[in-house]
């Protein structure tokens, strides 16, 4: 599989249930960091701030990735209790419904970590 040039067409090759997933994904990162930009990294969708990484995201078999490093994991450890995490990732099954506040409230904390 060749690398997608933006994320319209990383989201464009799924099916329209997970690109609704991505969708929204995108949305509730784009509003929480309207100044980030987006790109695509290591494969998968990416925001950027003044030439950092900030939040990944990506779709797989069962659920969405979420990738906002380890510090944020740490930060939200007890709201994502219910998410099989790893230090810097945590995974959305596709059968629960996203918790897009949440994901909203992460990268905010990635813009801010002393304002949590």
């Amino acid at each position: 599989m060749s690398t997608p040039a933006d994320l319209d067409e990383y989201i464009g090759g799924f099916p329209e249930e997970v690109q609704t997933l991505l969708r929204k994904m995108r949305l509730t990162i784009g509003k929480a960091a309207p100044n980030a930009g987006e790109a695509i990294s290591y494969g998968v969708p990416a925001f950027t701030l003044h030439g950092k990484k900030l939040v990944w995201f990506a779709a797989f078999k069962s659920h969405i990735g979420f990738y906002p490093g380890a510090a944020a994991i740490a930060a939200f450890k007890k709201e994502l209790s219910q998410y099989k995490t790893a230090k810097g990732s945590v995974q959305f099954p596709f059968k629960d419904p996203l918790p897009l506040d949440l994901v909203s409230r992460i990268v905010k904390f990635r813009l801010n970590p002393s304002a949590v």
